[in-house]
């Protein structure tokens, strides 16, 4: 199992994927309490934006030409992109209620 160089770059973009990951996962928890249609398009809200930060930190971390960990990570930019996709299909149908 190859680990990401801990450089000042990828410290930082680390800790604001995490960061970000686990808002998407919250928020979505969050969106799904029932608190008002309000509060579900902005938890949505939220969830996309999320998601997308979570694609641009991954794509801000250098994996200094180690293969596995640029197939991991082209991986996770996708399921990012995907996630982004989802709350972005949600949201419209939301809206056209």
């Amino acid at each position: 199992m190859s680990f990401v160089e801990k450089d000042v770059i990828n410290i930082e973009y680390i800790k604001q994927l995490v960061r970000a990951a686990g808002s998407v996962g919250a928020n979505y928890i969050e969106a799904n309490d029932n608190l008002g249609a309000n509060d579900l398009k902005m938890r949505i809200r939220i969830c996309k934006k999320e998601s997308k930060e979570s694609g641009y930190c991954l794509d801000h971390v250098i994996v200094y030409e180690n293969d596995e960990l640029e197939a991991t990570r082209i991986f996770l930019k996708q399921e990012a992109n995907e996630l982004m996709l989802i709350f972005a299909a949600i949201l419209r149908k939301l809206e056209s209620k």
